[in-house]
């Protein structure tokens, strides 16, 4: 007889898993990212800050709508819309182009002041919002090696944001409006890979540990389960004659 094809059917079932750059949207998530940031640099070079900011606005917007004809994720375009709306906004209002990135200076040092605070407070959030996204519960917090691993890939994630602040910020200072826009791309998307490289080990690190604890840890038997063995125990005791 021949074997049935389940077994081959259970390993076609298994979809590979998404690349850590298809997590990010792939490379046209790189491109869309990096685009209303290099419209805004070119117009604001030839045609001045009004034009560069209108173009990089259109340039956003452009993206969104290609989005929802493509039938691709929103939210990734929905943000990236608003934070190129806000970037764009304090340039009017400052009347300056390196105000085009002030808002994501900014952003930076907050998150890093958030990612570090998680940490103080032993809530390091590569592990809250892993653990909420999966439904996992709050058991790795009680384990000391997932608690720090996740501590760890917190802190790459902070000195990320951290960086990003202080170069930016030097940039700007420096009014090297051009070097700002170049370390906005460079500091972006390459830098987050890193961070969630991190991310990815102390998910495994974690997992890994509280499998293990798991199957060295007994279970407990439940009162049905105590009786059901005491049942059996004494049904098979010897009989003793009188």
């Amino acid at each position: 007889m021949t074997e049935p094809a389940g077994g081959e059917q259970k390993n076609d079932d298994k979809k590979p898993q998404p690349t850590l750059l298809e997590q990010m949207g792939g490379l046209s998530g790189l491109f869309y990212s990096s685009l209303p940031v290099i419209v805004f640099v070119i117009a604001n070079a030839i045609f001045g800050l009004t034009v560069g900011i209108w173009a990089a606005v259109g340039s956003a917007v452009a993206i969104t709508v290609l989005r929802v004809v493509r039938k691709e994720p929103l939210q990734p375009a929905i943000s990236g819309f608003f934070g190129v709306a806000i970037a764009a906004f304090i340039a009017y209002r400052t009347g300056s182009a390196k105000g085009f990135f002030l808002f994501g200076i900014w952003t930076s040092l907050v998150y890093f002041g958030v990612f570090m605070l998680s940490i103080v407070v032993r809530w390091p959030l590569a592990g809250v919002v892993w653990n909420a996204l999966n439904g996992s519960g709050h058991a790795w917090r009680k384990d000391k090696k997932s608690l720090i691993s996740y501590s760890i890939a917190t802190g790459a994630m902070a000195l990320i944001f951290g960086a990003r602040f202080i170069v930016q910020r030097w940039l700007y200072d420096e009014d090297y409006t051009g070097w700002l826009a170049f370390a906005k791309i460079a500091m972006g998307y390459p830098l987050y890979a890193l961070g969630l490289l991190a991310v990815v080990w102390a998910v495994r690190r974690s997992e890994k540990h509280l499998k293990a604890r798991a199957e060295e840890t007994p279970r407990e038997e439940t009162d049905a389960e105590v009786e059901a063995r005491l049942r059996e125990k004494y049904a098979q005791a010897p009989v003793v004659e009188k």
